[in-house]
């Protein structure tokens, strides 16, 4: 009887909280806030619905704000900093990611016109997160997750006015994902050097929850950035889409950590004409490619061509591609890296108008081997005991691929030539690459991944 009596007792004060008040730690429970669905805590109260203390953040963001390192911003939804208004975060400032998916999926999105000045350093770096990570205020790692926690919010979306070579000769489109009624999404337009703010020492965790159909989140998207916003000392880390994908734009991106990504590394779509320096890509696990680079989808800014350089590329177990260099991808990568590679390290797309003749048509393959190239594979290495045989693999866009595809086989030595030509080898140590040491804030560093 004495137990049922303290078991009755205790189902007492629970329902007596939604009337009355009581206390967990720091926080009140109170009957505006009082949950009769949420778990017990110590069998008297009952969690509020939002316990965390954190400060919710919902809905447009339309004049100039600031978020400060003494709190943790909760993202609860799509929240969007509207044209004309300025975010700033102030360095060590954590932002947490809500669960949800499709129209709930938790993003900050940077429209067309607004802007965001967001300035770490390197023991004080802005984290975007999940509401999952044990992180606390002053802290730069949680404990509880890992490279393998991924898709637990959504993740940071920043959108410009710089060209972009959309299909049907759009010169602005509406990022992937997002409904056409939703305004805040569009991106592109004719000023190169268009301004969106400052980023720097960002670290970005466990992002790329689903937006819409077959959609999920890239931990960073940058969708018509122009040349005069500035982004350097970059992480995205276990994000369960893309690390990071360009539309287009022209923006420049400096120290730039990619690590365990879902998809791929570096994606590379519309055109992106800026210059990506020295930057590392680690994946393995559940992994695609380290990049993917498509050139111009449509009629319009077909002239710009992007720059990788000093990049050091690793697969941890073998698995994915080191690049996949698709539809009309134009550009160069020089000093670079791949390490980790077994076979087939880098894939070129070849496209033909007729497959009896194997009449060539613009694409990656031709875009390489063209007497004047646009495409550049230079002064680059790859790690191997193998054969650059090995490592390159031009495949047949226009047809389903086929290990006896003629047309593309008998590319391959051209390819490769091509690539031996401007000064990338196979070697069986490297000499080239990023500069490790400027990753040493990172996550991934301080989780013993670098």
């Amino acid at each position: 009887m004495t137990n049922i009596s303290k078991i009755g007792l205790a189902a007492l004060v629970a329902v007596s909280v939604s009337m009355t008040s009581c206390k967990k730690g720091c926080t009140d429970v109170t009957a505006e806030n009082f949950d009769s669905n949420a778990k017990k805590d110590d069998r008297s109260c009952t969690y509020l619905i939002n316990n965390s203390g954190n400060e919710i953040v919902e809905g447009s963001i339309t004049t100039n704000t600031t978020w400060t390192s003494d709190k943790i911003y909760e993202l609860k939804g799509r929240v969007v900093v509207d044209n004309g208004a300025t975010l700033t975060i102030q360095a060590g400032t954590i932002i947490k990611g809500q669960e949800g998916s499709g129209a709930n999926a938790s993003a900050l999105v940077i429209a067309r016109g607004a802007k965001i000045e967001a300035i770490g350093t390197p023991s004080q770096p802005i984290i975007f997160t999940s509401v999952l990570d044990n992180i606390e205020i002053g802290q730069t790692s949680g404990t509880n997750l890992t490279k393998t926690d991924n898709g637990k919010w959504g993740g940071l979306i920043i959108l410009g006015y710089a060209p972009i070579s959309a299909g049907d000769g759009d010169t602005e489109t509406q990022i992937e994902g997002f409904p056409a009624t939703e305004t805040y999404g569009t991106f592109g337009g004719s000023v190169a050097n268009d301004n969106s703010g400052t980023l720097s020492y960002i670290s970005i965790r466990h992002g790329g929850s689903l937006i819409g159909a077959g959609n999920e989140i890239n931990g960073l998207t940058l969708g018509g950035v122009g040349s005069g916003t500035t982004i350097s000392n970059i992480e995205i880390v276990a994000n369960l889409d893309d690390g990071i994908e360009f539309f287009g734009g022209t923006v420049n991106v400096s120290n730039l950590m990619v690590a365990f990504q879902g998809d791929d590394g570096i994606d590379i779509d519309m055109n992106y004409a800026g210059t990506i320096s020295n930057f590392m890509v680690i994946h393995g696990i559940d992994t695609d490619e380290a990049l993917e680079i498509d050139g111009p989808e449509g009629s319009t800014y077909t002239s710009g061509l992007f720059t990788l350089s000093n990049g050091t590329i690793r697969t941890t177990d073998g698995v994915g591609t080191g690049a996949d260099l698709k539809s009309k991808a134009q550009g160069t990568i020089s000093n670079t890296t791949w390490e980790g590679y077994t076979s087939k390290v880098v894939k070129l797309r070849a496209s033909f108008s007729d497959t009896t003749n194997c009449t060539d048509k613009s694409d990656a393959f031709l875009y390489l081997t063209q007497a004047s190239p646009i495409l550049n594979i230079s002064n680059s290495e790859i790690v191997s005991t193998g054969t650059i045989a090995d490592a390159i693999d031009v495949y047949n866009g226009t047809v389903s691929n086929s290990a006896n595809d003629v047309c593309t086989s008998s590319r391959e030595t051209v390819a490769e030539s091509a690539v031996t030509a401007s000064g990338t080898s196979i070697v069986t140590s490297a000499s080239t690459g990023a500069t490790v040491s400027s990753f040493t804030w990172t996550w991934t560093s301080a989780n013993g991944e670098l």
